[in-house]
């Protein structure tokens, strides 16, 4: 009798245990109930469980964008794969999360209708999935069911306090090339805080950035959200998890996050020769211990001045560092000009001017900002630039504008006009057409015969075909005497 009472309360126990665990539990009985599909996932609905205990359990928004175009780009390939959207009647949009494979029952695909999150069914169980739950006509989604993997060794992270993009840019140096689509991406922290990266605000490509507060827009005038990001200035990220087709990536890491203050550093423009220059500081914390530094600048610093010597005209950057590493660096940037050229145009290039040196020479044309043909300009540096003179100073005359267009249009007549950061004074030059013909593809060649008369090359074609002609004669005399 005791045995049977045994067996009767361990067959009681079993069966409480399996009708007492629900789905969307972290233990999942895997059965052939399951059917998987594709669902479009709101990245609020998305992100839940993964920070579900994390400190700061916040709802992800969607992202809206103020440009045309970017938001849409979703299809395979595109920069924003796996996402799904909505447009505006102007061509903004609006990401609303992301199309991942699921997992739920026929019962309860069956309970949401037709509010079944577009789901598409897939002929085979995916590498990865969340578990859909419908209880009481609620919709939940569990974490990512599938393998996960920590990142090899070569793959590592860098963060950065200075971007375009937000207050903070994450780069992920060596992920792997068939890591596939980004579906999302998480950063968990020393504190047990976890935040989640959306597509196009957040996350492009290796690059995770945003905004805690300070800057509020990007470039392209969108703008961002930072009010759930708060938290994590003074914070240290140890884990960057990537939601992949096969589960979870982590890249196991340390970086600390500087605090960020409404402070400002300003500083002065001034001439190369004067040998200083001024700088002012407000807003800073008072435990901030500065530490000041300027790149290829020998310089001297102290509170308000920089002195310098050696200098060469151009553009330099002032840089306030917290020697307690808690706080965020603040930079400046400051021009150091000169009224002098050390450059002169000569035969289709640019030379030294008398006097100047192979490192004020070179100097110049690093510094070369813009270029100037008749009348259209064209940039030296950053996105969009044109590279028209070489660095040696020669003039590349098969430069293409971003168009495709050829910058030389041929006419044979060119008045040329080279600014460079630090030089008060532009260059200027005429190309005319008794130096140049009238096709851009030939230009260089004919620039090059046309600067050197004396070489005899422009000469090489008619000696060519007389020599040609008589070889011709010669040939055919022979053949009539063999015959």
């Amino acid at each position: 009798m005791k045995k049977t009472n045994k067996i009767i309360c361990a067959i009681s126990f079993a069966a409480f245990f399996m009708v007492s665990v629900p789905f969307g539990a972290s233990i999942h009985a895997e059965t052939d109930a399951y059917v998987y599909g594709i669902m479009d996932i709101p990245y609020a609905d998305f992100y839940e469980a993964e920070l579900k205990g994390s400190v700061n359990e916040y709802e992800v928004d969607a992202v809206s964008s103020a440009t045309t175009s970017k938001w849409s780009k979703n299809k395979e390939g595109e920069l924003f794969e796996g996402t799904y959207n909505k447009a505006n009647a102007d061509s903004t949009g609006t990401i609303l999360g992301v199309k991942y494979p699921v997992a739920l029952t026929q019962k309860n695909l069956e309970s949401l209708g037709g509010n079944n999150y577009n789901f598409v069914k897939l002929s085979e169980k995916p590498a990865a999935y969340k578990i859909v739950s419908v209880e009481g006509g609620d919709v939940s989604f569990s974490k990512v069911q599938g393998s996960d993997v920590d990142a090899a060794k070569e793959v590592s992270a860098t963060i950065s306090t200075s971007t375009p993009w937000g207050d903070y840019l994450i780069k992920a140096n060596g992920l792997p090339k068939d890591l596939g689509v980004v579906y999302g991406v998480v950063l968990k922290t020393k504190t047990n805080e976890s935040y989640a990266m959306r597509h196009l605000e957040n996350i492009w490509r290796d690059e995770l950035s945003w905004s805690t507060g300070f800057v509020t827009s990007e470039p392209h005038g969108n703008i961002l959200s930072y009010k759930n990001y708060v938290g994590i200035m003074g914070d240290t990220v140890t884990e960057i998890v990537y939601i992949t087709k096969n589960g979870y990536y982590t890249i196991n890491t340390s970086l600390y996050v500087p605090v960020k203050f409404k402070g400002s550093i300003s500083a002065s423009n001034a001439d190369v020769s004067s040998g200083k220059t001024s700088f002012a500081l407000s807003g800073f914390p008072s435990d901030y211990a500065k530490k000041y530094s300027i790149k290829d600048l020998e310089a001297s610093i102290s509170e308000g001045e920089i002195k310098f010597s050696n200098a060469q005209p151009g553009s330099y950057v002032l840089t306030a560092s917290d020697l307690n590493g808690v706080y965020a660096d603040m930079s400046a940037s400051f021009v150091l000009s000169t009224n002098a050229l050390p450059v002169e145009y000569s035969e289709q290039k640019l030379v030294k001017a008398e006097g100047a040196s192979d490192a004020d020479f070179k100097n110049y044309i690093k510094n070369i900002s813009k270029v100037s043909i008749n009348g259209k300009e064209y940039k030296a540096s950053g996105k969009g630039a044109v590279k028209i003179i070489n660095e040696d100073g020669t003039i590349n005359f098969a430069a293409a504008a971003p168009d495709k267009t050829n910058v030389f249009d041929g006419s044979g007549n060119y008045s040329i006009s080279v600014s460079a950061t630090g030089y008060n004074t532009p260059l200027t030059f005429a190309l005319s057409a008794a130096s140049s013909q009238s096709t851009p593809a030939s230009s260089e060649s004919a620039y090059k015969t046309a600067s050197n008369p004396k070489t005899g090359v422009a000469d090489t074609a008619p000696k060519l075909a007389l020599l040609t002609a008589a070889l011709s004669a010669a040939a055919l005399v022979l053949r009539k005497k063999i015959k």
